[in-house]
């Protein structure tokens, strides 16, 4: 696995999308004519529909430029979307992107991971608010995003939530069943792709379970391919049951020896899981509407990694 992550690292690209406004125009005049600066202040400033399309618009790009730093692979999916659906999706994908990273401070400041995860969680209701309503959610570029999202399309508030719950689980918190990993798979993946259906307005039993199947293959082929990163303190993805019952603990999985066939077994039995999610995903593809499709475009990625996980031998 650490060759396919150094393999792979050629493919990621980085863009950061800043943008800074710099006016400097009427700082003279003001000096020369009090009265007409003075006059200039006592007229409430109002907010026009072309400055909300401003930052409308940058908040779209700001969130573009987050999925495409932290989610490339996602990022390349959702560009294929069509495009009336690319902005809601990018919020969505970027909302979820946030509550990732907030959980990165887990391991040395886990109270730190807790209170941004419940300002994420307290923010989602923020968001289903009305209009005219006062909040913090219109100076956060993606709750503003998302806020829009909501307006214009019929979200579902659970899915939303629980990908914030998901996160709530402690890094060093081993996962003790397939069926619990399957789980936390289906929480932070498979309800990503349900929201993204839902901007679809595509109400099909088919394409529920196929965003099922794939989400849970998708998360499964994720934390898999965080095994290399994965600290000391941290457990890896593979559950206790199959640790135990190939007799290999977890600093093993972390050296990854080529010569170790334990590890290779408790590999391939995680990432079979993930490929049969998989299969059961594309089986049940000939079913799904045309228009929602392309929302499966990310097994793509994920048949990709397990096939060369495959060829290494699960190490």
């Amino acid at each position: 696995m650490r060759r396919l992550l150094q393999n792979n690292n050629g493919q990621l690209y980085v863009s950061q999308l800043v943008t800074r406004y710099v006016s400097n125009s009427g700082a003279g005049s003001a000096l020369h004519n009090p009265q007409k600066d003075q006059r200039k202040h006592q007229q409430p400033k109002t907010t026009t529909k072309s400055d909300v399309s401003k930052g409308d618009k940058h908040c779209s790009k700001y969130c573009m430029g987050l999925v495409e730093k932290y989610d490339y692979e996602n990022y390349l999916s959702t560009l294929l979307l069509p495009k009336e659906l690319r902005p809601a999706a990018f919020a969505l994908r970027a909302f979820n992107v946030e509550i990732s990273r907030s959980v990165g401070a887990q391991i040395s400041e886990p109270q730190i991971a807790k209170m941004r995860l419940k300002f994420w969680y307290d923010s989602i209701d923020k968001c289903f608010e009305p209009e005219g309503s006062k909040s913090y959610v219109k100076d956060q570029p993606v709750l503003r995003e998302l806020k829009r999202t909501i307006g214009a399309r019929r979200i579902n508030k659970i899915y939303l939530r629980r990908l914030v719950t998901a996160r709530e689980r402690s890094s060093n918190q081993a996962f003790e069943t397939l069926r619990e990993l399957e789980d936390y798979a289906d929480q932070t993946c498979s309800s990503l792709l349900h929201l993204l259906v839902e901007l679809s307005d595509v109400k099909d039993l088919q394409v529920d379970h196929a965003a099922s199947h794939l989400g849970k293959a998708q998360g499964i082929a994720m934390l898999l391919r965080a095994i290399p990163h994965a600290g000391r303190q941290q457990s890896v993805c593979v559950p206790l049951e199959v640790l135990v019952k190939h007799g290999v603990s977890q600093e093993r999985i972390l050296r990854s020896d080529r010569t170790d066939k334990g590890v290779e077994e408790c590999v391939f039995e995680v990432a079979s899981v993930a490929n049969s999610h998989l299969k059961l995903a594309r089986q049940m593809l000939p079913q799904v509407p045309r228009q929602v499709r392309k929302i499966f475009l990310p097994a793509v990625a994920t048949e990709g990694y397990l096939e060369r996980l495959r060829r290494s031998q699960f190490l």
